[in-house]
């Protein structure tokens, strides 16, 4: 009987989705992810990295139910997938998407791994999609439509520049809640640790091994950051991205990218 117990208990975990937030002063949009993403059916985990927020961020994490997990090098990864169960945790890394969604990986107990920026809010259904292509071997990882939030003709512009991206190159933007199958992320050595475009240097790995699916429901990212940079230059931001990705331009200089990370 016991053994049974624990054959079950292996597939539940096996099955289970784990999303990672990773968050750097996102008090003022985090409760819209979060109440979206708690509003999704299912079971599922939720693992949210902070990097030093100065804000009320942890304290919007706290009430919403989340639980302080621990520092993401104070136990090995193993050892914490056999020992946390908790469905709302916070980790703490160093400031950095790359290095805040590496760390929530390695908390992670679920088969898929799906990355959700603190200011983008996924459609209904999105996890339920995830679990019914769990033994799909075909799909090993993926993304989905994208809009930013508004209606200002430049910003759908820009998100159909996105779109459009997307499914001729198959590069998938952290924006778009980039999920992968936990074993192939592993495989691959998670995010590359470079300041930005980690998103894009993970998905040019990936897609040597596997064919991401886009999916047709659209997550929705707050734009505000666009706003304060300014749309314009916003629209300009996308475009250099979209030739580096397609033909090997130069990446951008850190600074161009500072204000709105």
């Amino acid at each position: 009987m016991g053994s049974r117990c624990t054959d079950i208990l292996a597939g539940l975990v096996f099955g289970m989705i784990s999303v990672i937030i990773p968050a750097y002063n996102e008090e003022k949009v985090l409760p819209s992810t979060l109440k979206a993403l708690f509003e999704q059916p299912g079971e599922f985990e939720v693992i949210l990295v902070d990097g030093g927020s100065t804000d009320r961020t942890c304290a919007v994490a706290k009430s919403f139910g989340f639980i302080d997990g621990v520092r993401d090098d104070t136990r090995s990864s193993e050892a914490s997938r056999n020992t946390l169960h908790a469905s709302r945790l916070t980790f703490y890394a160093p400031k950095g998407r790359a290095s805040q969604m590496n760390a929530g990986a390695k908390q992670a107990k679920g088969e898929w791994l799906l990355f959700l920026h603190a200011d983008t809010v996924l459609p209904a259904g999105a996890l339920q999609r995830l679990n019914e292509m769990e033994n799909d071997s075909t799909i090993q990882a993926g993304g989905f439509m994208h809009r930013f939030s508004g209606d200002d003709w430049r910003l759908r512009f820009i998100s159909f520049l996105d779109n459009f991206r997307c499914v001729r190159s198959r590069i998938i933007y952290g924006d778009q809640a980039l999920f992968v199958r936990r074993a192939l992320f592993e495989q691959l050595d998670g995010f590359p640790n470079q300041p930005i475009l980690e998103d894009v240097a993970f998905c040019e790995r990936l897609i040597r091994v596997t064919q991401p699916r886009l999916l047709p429901s659209t997550v929705v990212t707050d734009a505000r950051k666009f706003v304060k940079m300014g749309i314009w230059r916003s629209f300009i931001r996308v475009l250099l991205i979209i030739l580096h990705v397609e033909y090997r331009l130069p990446v951008l200089p850190r600074a161009f990218f500072q204000d709105v990370r």
